[in-house]
């Protein structure tokens, strides 16, 4: 398989959490407790993940002879976000839960999303930069969106209640 500079391989996990962000999504909208207008919010990030996917792929073949090891790159990462998902969200767990799940998961997307900008002001990709430029304010909205949403629910929460 191709060698992968820094680059392509941020490219791969930018990718890759894209695509666990439709799992992650799609967990949280069978939660119990889920309002109408968050399941609303959560279909849309479910689309733009989908879309972040799909652009990326596309990207992913822009690079000669690397789609295939940038996307096996993407696959490792969502198999470990994942992983992450399972452990953190289980049975018990309520709309709550999957949104604060959802908030690491996006301050996480958030952070790989800006240091693939940064890595590309020196590597000066004219189509990196246009990916960037397009995934990462919906990125820092989608941040802004569960993290709201968590504060939302908690406040519907009474403090004194057991867990």
């Amino acid at each position: 398989m191709a060698e992968l500079t820094t680059l392509e391989s941020k490219l791969g996990e930018v990718v890759g959490l894209a695509m666990a962000a439709q799992e992650a999504t799609q967990k949280v909208m069978k939660l119990p407790e889920l309002e109408e207008e968050l399941a609303q919010k959560l279909e849309r990030m479910n689309e733009e993940a989908a879309e972040a996917e799909r652009r990326g792929t596309e990207l992913a073949g822009s690079f000669e002879g690397k789609k295939t090891a940038i996307l096996e790159e993407a696959r490792e990462t969502k198999s470990k976000a994942k992983e992450m998902l399972s452990t953190y969200l289980d049975d018990e767990s309520d709309a709550l839960d999957g949104f604060e799940f959802l908030t690491m998961a996006e301050a996480g997307e958030v952070g790989h999303w800006s240091v693939l900008e940064t890595l590309n002001q020196r590597a000066r990709d004219a189509a990196i930069g246009e990916y960037v430029e397009w995934g990462l304010p919906i990125q820092e909205r989608h941040l802004e969106d569960v993290k709201q949403a968590s504060e939302q629910l908690a406040s519907e929460k009474n403090p004194s209640e057991p867990a």
